[in-house]
């Protein structure tokens, strides 16, 4: 798919924006999907599947490798300086698997010395041996999926861990020398009360991780949940929750930085602040998204191929389609990003992530400001509070 060259402006919210080609890349991140689940949850609408007794872990692992060799032409030099294996439930996998994997990306692709590499992990699959495996591989960061550890809850959730075990496994990762872990954790669950849910963020905060999650369930399309809705909190209640939660996490050190995530002083996840600064990412594994930049201004959406029966055809091609991002489209996949963080970004970071100029904002940024959704601050683009609870209407005014 071609693109219009930077001499060639388009108009854009009344104004010309030429495309530049961009003057430094992005940095670049790598995100690896591992498929497979011990069980679907209801809710999920992730890329995962049931997994067989044995795993293919080694085929997986060469196909992974294989599917990353295809990438490297987008490396242009930079270092990785982020890891994050998503799934799924990466855990599942052995510490030797992953070992070769990781071993093989770094052959392929130097680390930054002090790279942020984050392995997802549930309750239910942790092994006091096989997680201090992992930390000797590099591996610094754990992502916990937790989601609650009240007993009727977690049944209504379909997970497969009990609450006791969700607390033993931040003990576990500490244990296992993760001094750098997220919990993952929902709220609005079916049933549940304002006191419900302060239970569950307060027994995360004693746990003492250096990041959480705290995000709402939300009923999504092809999951079971969207076919057979729970009886979910009434928005009165949705409300309660979400201001006394934030309340209570502020109280105990937690800056919120993002939407649905929270940290501790210098600890937020610098894998996901890039993907929301508009930086670089590899994906490879089946189903993975990447997005990828280019020295002469083009900018590349990428997917892989879904089923991992089809992603381990050798017959079959990894890549299932890409995408190049139109001048027009930019504005509005720039900033779905930068303005989930509750800061914003730097407003220099929009022409050096993007190749356009600040002009091709005005219009949306005018309107966004006078409607209070957007700060009056020529220096950032950071939405007010307002328009970090009305989001989707802030975006609104930069689609064209």
């Amino acid at each position: 798919m071609t693109i219009e060259s930077s001499a060639s402006p388009l108009i854009f919210g009344g104004a010309q924006t030429p495309r530049a080609a961009l003057p430094v890349l992005p940095p670049l991140a790598l995100y690896i999907h591992i498929p497979w689940c011990v069980r679907k949850c209801p809710y999920c609408d992730f890329n995962s599947h049931t997994a067989s007794p044995v795993l293919p872990e080694q085929e997986y692992v060469d196909a992974l490798l294989a599917d990353l060799d295809q990438d490297l032409h987008a490396v242009y030099g930079r270092e990785l300086s982020s890891i994050f294996f998503g799934g799924g439930t990466p855990s599942l996998f052995s510490a030797e698997a992953l070992g070769r994997l990781l071993k093989g990306v770094e052959q392929r692709i130097p680390f930054v010395s002090d790279i942020e590499i984050t392995l997802e992990a549930n309750p239910g699959t942790f092994e006091q041996e096989k997680f201090r495996a992992y930390r000797a591989l590099g591996i610094n960061r754990l992502s916990i999926g937790i989601q609650s550890f009240q007993q009727e809850k977690l049944e209504a959730l379909g997970r497969i861990h009990n609450g006791d075990e969700a607390v033993r496994a931040a003990g576990m990762a500490r244990q296992a020398g993760f001094d750098n872990f997220n919990l993952d954790l929902m709220h609005g669950l079916p049933n549940q009360s304002l006191d419900d849910a302060l239970a569950d963020l307060r027994t995360a905060i004693a746990l003492k991780p250096t990041h959480l999650s705290w995000y709402q369930l939300t009923l999504e399309p092809n999951t079971v949940f969207w076919n057979q809705p729970p009886t979910l909190p009434e928005d009165d209640t949705l409300w309660d929750i979400q201001e006394a939660g934030q309340a209570l996490l502020a109280e105990h050190g937690y800056a919120q930085y993002e939407v649905s995530a929270y940290a501790l002083p210098g600890r937020p996840a610098r894998h996901n602040l890039n993907y929301w600064s508009f930086g670089d990412f590899i994906g490879i594994g089946a189903g993975a998204h990447g997005k990828l930049s280019h020295p002469d201004g083009r900018i590349v959406r990428t997917w892989k191929t879904r089923l991992p029966k089809d992603y381990l055809n050798p017959a079959k091609s990894f890549q299932a389609g890409e995408k190049a991002l139109t001048n027009e489209e930019l504005p509005f996949e720039f900033l779905m990003n930068a303005l989930r963080l509750t800061e914003g970004v730097e407003s220099r970071l929009y022409p050096e992530r993007t190749g356009m100029t600040l002009d091709s904002l005005a219009e949306g940024r005018r309107d966004a400001e006078q409607s209070g959704l957007l700060q009056v601050e020529p220096s950032r683009l950071a939405a007010t509070e307002r328009g970090q609870l009305f989001l989707n209407d802030l975006l609104q005014k930069f689609l064209t």
